[in-house]
């Protein structure tokens, strides 16, 4: 029996690795990346168009990010454009789209799927955008949109559990801006897998947050680290207000549903048990 085709677009991304590797050996996965397909490119439209088949799976996690200026929009949204013009009239399967958080409004409650969605920076906005415009498609599509990942393989090192560790087990010190009281979300890579895999096993439509609801403060998780690898922790000045009047909380009621009694990894377990990022 002929195995599922899966196109994924931009097959590289560090938040669907663990995903892949879940399942590749259950579907027949065509891996796409810039040097197969450029999608800032118009003829990419065309070459979309000739790579898929009738009731294929899209996973579309393609993206430059995080976006800081209008050309990194620009690019973003001139992307998904490209990529509703080349599968718009195939009929499709199911299509799942690899979003962010960012497109809900800061709030000091729980978000949850039903928040508000009013980003407050470009990177939430071309998220929002590439979601209306994929939603024109005529398919089962399921909006996920994800906080911040961590774990081996990230590739942008951003402040938090990724780069902090990093640094500490190269045994450099650790800086917090601030007191480092700001509280997030972080979910572990190979939980985002899981989550992914479910989904597309159930073919869920609708939007999904991927979330763990185990936030923990910037500090906390650096002073585990600098613990662990005995390194110092400094603080430096914070500039400008702190992001997200320092709170960004989520409920994962919704995904509890499809995961059952899956238990998601805590940031200050995961550095306990191995925590290394390569």
């Amino acid at each position: 029996m002929n195995k599922q085709r899966i196109v994924v677009l931009g097959s590289n991304s560090f938040v669907i690795s663990s995903f892949l590797k879940k399942i590749k050996d259950r579907y027949k996965l065509i891996k796409i990346t810039r040097r197969e397909i450029n999608l800032l490119n118009k003829n990419s439209v065309e070459k979309i168009k000739k790579t898929l088949k009738k009731n294929d799976i899209i996973i579309f996690a393609a993206a430059i990010a995080p976006v800081k200026n209008f050309e990194m929009l620009n690019k973003n949204l001139n992307m998904c454009i490209n990529v509703y013009e080349g599968i718009r009239d195939i009929k499709l399967k199911f299509l799942i789209n690899i979003g962010s958080d960012a497109v809900y409004k800061d709030s000091l409650k729980r978000i949850n799927e039903n928040s508000k969605t009013i980003p407050n920076n470009l990177h939430g906005f071309m998220h929002l955008m590439r979601e209306k415009i994929l939603s024109q498609l005529d398919c089962k599509i399921c909006f996920t949109r994800s906080t911040l990942v961590y774990g081996s393989g990230d590739p942008h090192n951003s402040y938090g559990p990724n780069s902090f560790t990093r640094l500490a087990q190269n045994k450099k010190n650790l800086s917090i801006f601030g007191k480092g009281e700001e509280i997030r979300d972080h979910i572990f890579v190979d939980d985002i897998g899981e989550i992914l895999a479910r989904i597309l096993e159930k073919k869920c439509s609708g939007v999904f947050n991927l979330v763990s609801s185990k936030e923990k403060s910037f500090l906390s998780i650096a002073k585990e680290l600098s613990i662990k690898y005995k390194v110092k922790l400094n603080s430096k000045k914070r500039f400008g207000p702190i992001p997200h009047n320092g709170i960004r909380i989520f409920s994962n009621k919704k995904l509890k549903k499809i995961m059952k009694n899956y238990k998601f990894m805590d940031v200050l377990n995961w550095i306990n048990i191995n925590g290394r990022i390569k």
